[in-house]
């Protein structure tokens, strides 16, 4: 079962679980792309499609949005699973359903969201303020939800 991947990324979590869906995947039969490298993907060639991006300030990155935006129709005749990482546990479902189409969250094999980090290391000054402030948190923290990861994983199997 062939297998894409599209996600964007801020920091580097969502690249990372996207990995770590394609490591549990058969690795041969999976490729993985990273929309802000601009690489095209002919959908076509895919059986599945999984779509990953992060949430920041209420909203996922724009590729992810213009992705799906271009892709709705094809993406209907596809497998797709839907991940959203996310740290707002109070408005993690709100958040993934104001940002992934109800036709393709209907249609989605799994929607998953996944958990989220804060990493300090990659952030900029502002950013650093505004998580110190809005989440009152001051260090690097990860609350990846890595059950829910498999669960999507297993979902695409068809297990």
């Amino acid at each position: 079962m062939k297998t894409l991947i599209v996600y964007a990324s801020s920091h580097g979590t969502t690249e990372r679980i996207a990995n770590i869906a394609m490591e549990k995947l058969d690795k041969n039969e999976v490729k993985i792309i990273n929309l802000k490298s601009k690489q095209k993907a002919d959908l076509s060639n895919y059986e599945t499609i999984i779509i990953g991006g992060s949430i920041h300030a209420g909203s996922i990155q724009r590729e992810v949005k213009k992705f799906i935006k271009d892709n709705t129709i094809a993406l209907m005749q596809k497998k797709l699973a839907l991940f959203l990482s996310c740290m707002n546990e109070k408005e993690e479902q709100l958040e993934f359903n104001n940002n992934y189409p109800e036709l393709l969250r209907n249609h989605s094999t799994y929607n998953a969201i996944v958990g989220g980090e804060f990493i300090f290391e990659k952030m900029n000054f502002i950013e650093k303020f505004l998580i110190r402030k809005i989440a009152g948190i001051s260090a690097s923290t990860s609350k990846l939800r890595y059950t829910e990861i498999d669960n999507l994983v297993n979902a695409v199997r068809g297990q």
